[in-house]
């Protein structure tokens, strides 16, 4: 076991984050001056050296100082597992998810574009592809979307329903029957009245919607209708650049339920196959087979949907980048205008997490050679990174990144990444951040997770909402 000794120290979670990478959880202890309880695996100083039982499990310690900043101390440590454990991670010491937001902020305050770059190689020991990757995201995400401006904001619909849970997922998704998300798309739609009024009192437009979950097309075709009217009665659509709909479950989309979204102007929808080999769906408890994706592409190029994603998944389990290049190969061969590689995370919510909680250190050379073959595939079709974000706990510590053909970039996804605009997010689990410009800082406040909770309790909801965001925008 491991002792992780780290002096002047007092919020050690960025460092435990850190050490993560490079050691399981079970295998080592950060010591402090004083203990850290947002840290799970830091102790007091004191309270180890009174454990003889722990004191007697270490067989190698190390120890480091923050002396001159958080960032040079998280490099010292980067550098001493490096020699240790000879591996180094191609993110460096980055455990934030907005490389991209990091990058931004470095070239502004530096006034260069490769002063940034030598800063992310240099202190934050980025390798030299995912620095130069980074680069030229944020320099697409500039000229494409630019800044937001002021009085926009992206509308986040969240349906927290899906019809199976996924092995690797912890998100807000629950099967339920008809009744019961019929009564929550009632609440969901008296939230939604309730923003597009507040939204109008203060000159607020959204300038982006998107619809997510879970699986929006868990929905009926009627229930989309009830849904997307009430959309149009409450958003100044000559405004809004994109409407987007999650319909990732190619087993719940029916050509009356895409019929209906084109109606209503949604011009932009998720279909993901996450891979498109049928023993690998079957393993994660994906309800459809590959043909079924196949046909889902099919039914929305027939109904005039403009622009296409499609998800896909490195380090599945059993399955080799032979497997994760059939499944790229195949999306290729449809050519939707948007294809997002994931990086698989495993979550500590998830049945995956159950089954083995260290199954991102197993598999990490794997999906890091997906990755790797996604960029130089996509490259090589015309496709180009647009954003890109990272999560705890993922396959090799890698990343997600959204590549375009050039001009479909989705705008709600580079804002949301980017920060600099705040979010509005209506149902179960939705998390609406309020901007600061000046202070360049956001404020969160969330709905509750639970969507029977949600439903009980939507006039707390809107009275957050009122208070914590839309008094809150009008200081901005």
């Amino acid at each position: 076991m491991y002792k992780i000794r780290l002096k002047n120290v007092a919020k050690a979670h960025q460092y435990e984050e850190l050490t993560k990478i490079f050691i399981k959880p079970e295998e080592f202890i950060i010591v402090l001056d004083e203990k850290d309880v947002n840290a799970s695996n830091s102790i007091s100083q004191e309270e180890f050296d009174n454990n003889r039982e722990l004191t007697d499990k270490i067989n190698k310690s190390f120890e480091f100082s923050l002396d001159e900043s958080r960032e040079q101390l998280a490099k010292d440590m980067f550098i001493a597992f490096n020699e240790e454990f000879g591996k180094r991670p191609v993110w460096g010491t980055l455990t934030g998810i907005r490389p991209v937001k990091l990058f931004g902020d470095l070239t502004g305050e530096t006034g260069s574009r490769d002063k940034a770059k030598a800063i992310l190689r240099n202190l934050y020991m980025v390798s030299d592809s995912k620095s130069e990757t980074v680069a030229d995201i944020y320099d697409y995400q500039m000229k494409t979307a630019g800044k937001a401006e002021k009085n926009s904001l992206g509308l986040y619909i969240g349906i927290p329903f899906c019809p199976t849970r996924c092995l690797y997922c912890s998100f807000t998704s629950n099967t339920a029957s008809q009744d019961v998300i019929e009564k929550y798309l009632d609440a969901l739609i008296e939230e939604l009245d309730f923003v597009g009024a507040e939204m109008k009192d203060r000159g607020l437009y959204a300038e982006s919607v998107y619809i997510g979950g879970g699986t929006p097309t868990t929905l009926t075709a009627e229930q989309l209708d009830k849904l997307l009217y009430k959309l149009r009665m409450n958003v100044d659509l000559d405004r809004l650049k994109e409407i987007t709909l999650e319909a990732g479950r190619p087993d719940t989309v029916t050509e009356d339920k895409l019929k209906m979204a084109v109606k209503y102007g949604v011009n932009r929808i998720s279909i993901n196959p996450q891979t498109m080999n049928d023993n690998t769906l079957k393993l994660i408890g994906r309800a459809h087979r590959a043909d079924e994706t196949i046909k889902a592409f099919e039914l929305a190029r027939g109904v005039g949907v403009k622009e296409i994603n499609m998800d896909l998944i490195t380090g599945l389990p059993g399955e080799t980048t032979g497997d994760f290049a059939y499944t790229l190969d195949k999306v290729l061969s449809m050519s939707p205008e948007n294809i997002t590689v994931h990086t698989l995370a495993v979550k500590r919510a998830s049945r995956l997490a159950e089954k083995d909680k260290n199954y991102h250190y197993h598999h990490a050379d794997e999906a890091g050679e997906m990755m790797e073959y996604a960029y130089e595939r996509l490259g090589a079709e015309g496709y180009i990174p647009y954003y890109l974000y990272r999560q705890k706990h993922m396959t090799g510590a890698g990343e997600n990144v959204g590549f375009c053909k050039i001009g479909t970039e989705n705008l709600y996804n580079i804002r949301i990444m980017d920060e600099h605009q705040s979010i509005l997010a209506l149902g179960a689990g939705g998390v609406s951040k309020v901007y600061f410009p000046e202070e360049n800082r956001l404020e969160r406040t969330a709905n509750v997770s639970n969507y029977e909770i949600y439903m009980q309790r939507l006039e707390e909801m809107k009275e957050r909402k009122l208070k914590n965001f839309f008094m809150e925008v009008e200081k901005c």
